[in-house]
This record gives C-alpha cells, structure tokens and sequence, in this order.
C-alpha cells in the first residue's frame, strides 16, 4: 500500500491524542511511536516542525495541518475520514494536544458525533516543571498563556488573588518581565516564583524567588529571558482576619482619587469588609 493512500489500515479508526516531547527528542514512549507508525493520518499543529520528528523515528505517514486559524473547518473532514474507517494521530508541535495548544474543536466533535478517542500520554511541560518546582502539588491551577494585552492581564490576575493552589502560566520571553511585574502588583512582592526554562533541553534550568526577586534577576542579563518558560506562583496564604488582597487593591485604587474615609467606605461597599478596619490599615500603609 502506498504511504499515501486512502485505503484504511488495518489500524482501528479512531482518533488518537498522542504526546510528542517538548525538547529532548527522547521524550517519546513506545506506544506513541507505535501509533504514528500503524495509523493512516497524522494531523499536526506545524507539519515542517512536526516532519524533523516523524523523520527521526522514521515515520512516513500523510499529514494534515490542523492549527488554531483552521481547526473547526478541517476537523470535520478528520472526522469523516474516521468514520471512513481512517486512523487519525493528533500531535502537537510539543507536548500533550490541547494542552494550551490545538485540538479541543475537533476533540469535542469528535465526542459529539461519537467518534472513540485514545490518549496516548506522554510529555507535557506543565507536569514536568510541577515535578521539580518545590512548591505544592496537591492542588494546582493551570492557566496556561495569560492575555497579551496589558488590561486583561491585570483582569486575569485580578480574578486569581485568593487562589489559593499553586498556579501554572506558560509565558513568552519578551512578555515575562512584564508578566512578573504584574504579578507584583496585584499578588504582592514578596509572593513566591518559580521559573522552569527550556525544559528537557541542553539549558534547562530552575529558579525559585520571591517576585521582587525574580524581576531583579530577569532585568539582570537579556540572556535570563530566553528560552521557554513555565512560569509557577505559589497560592495565597489567606489569614481569615486579614483584609482580601483584592480589597485592598480597591482601597489603593479609589485612594488615589478621594479621600481615604471616602474611599475606605466606598471599598467596604465593594468587597463586604469593614469601614473602619480598611480606614485604619489605609492610615497605616497609604
């Protein structure tokens, strides 16, 4: 049979979630390199990037480009072809499909049109940097890129002030510092980071420090904003008498503009809190 032939295998028609590594070409299981050798199609997020991998492990399948800009039009000729009786592999250009990346369209179609689905599980940076941060695992939140836009940053890290779990962001390098200096702002400067950069590659590397810190160092050498980054926030402490962070950011808002008794009660208001307690910690801090 021709490698590009339409004529299904013998492989069963489904679609298969497969993770790809996310720098060390190693990071590839058995299973996943089975599946994109037996089925018919590989659909990938950038076929030239995903082709330097397929190629390593000497894979010649057809591939089919499916990205942000034509996922909902192409998949429903992925899911047709599977109804065909076709294999379909969905990859990402790095990492586990979905995650942050491609694929959640055409996967809940496919859920829809009852169309079986197999997870072939494998790399993704988001567990990989949880697994050497130091900072709790137990509970987390992954939130993935936060918005490019300065607005809706804020917005974004405005809603996550008393989150409490450890909170996961993939970051850019030319949006990191001022992704870090956001986070103090709105968290505080004395709220734990960790950075885990260029993950399973030749640099990889950790650094854990406290916001302030960690914008310090970012500013210190052009080099220290290279790479990919995972960056992780370790969840607020909330003392159950102390005043919401949130609150607090209101105060300081409405501050600028009015009087601190008017501003203090306008805040109370607001957030539920008490007048007087915000009076009192806006003459002391304000």
């Amino acid at each position: 049979m021709s490698q590009y032939s339409e004529s299904p295998s013998n492989f069963p028609a489904k679609l298969y979630i497969v993770a790809t590594p996310i720098g060390n070409i190693s990071d590839i299981s058995y299973r996943a390199i089975e599946t994109l050798q037996q089925v018919d199609l590989i659909a990938a997020e950038d076929t030239r990037h995903s082709g330097k991998l397929l190629s390593h492990y000497q894979i010649k399948k057809p591939m089919f480009a499916l990205h942000d800009h034509n996922e909902r039009e192409r998949g429903k000729v992925l899911i047709e072809k599977i109804k065909a009786g076709q294999s379909v592999a969905l990859i990402s250009d790095a990492g586990t499909p979905l995650i942050s990346d491609p694929g959640y369209h055409l996967v809940n179609e496919c859920r829809a049109q009852g169309v079986d689905i197999v997870p072939i599980p494998g790399a993704c940076a988001t567990i990989a940097a949880l697994s050497a941060a130091g900072l709790p695992t137990d509970r987390f939140s992954f939130e993935g890129f936060l918005p490019a836009k300065e607005k809706g940053k804020q917005d974004k890290l405005n809603a996550l002030i008393e989150e409490t779990r450890t909170m996961v962001f993939y970051e850019s390098p030319r949006r990191i510092i001022d992704t870090v200096q956001q986070i103090i702002n709105i968290f505080g400067a004395d709220r734990k980071l960790v950075i885990a950069r260029e993950l399973t590659k030749t640099f990889e590397s950790f650094y854990a420090k406290s916001a302030s810190e960690m914008l310090t160092w970012l500013n210190e050498d052009t080099n220290h904003c290279r790479g990919e980054f995972v960056l992780m926030v370790a969840g607020a402490v909330i003392d159950s008498d102390a005043i919401p962070q949130v609150a607090l950011n209101t105060l300081k808002l409405l501050k600028e503009q009015l009087p601190l008794k008017k501003a203090a009660a306008l805040t109370a208001q607001i957030h539920s809190q008490k007048k007087n307690t915000l009076y009192k910690w806006g003459l002391e801090n304000l």
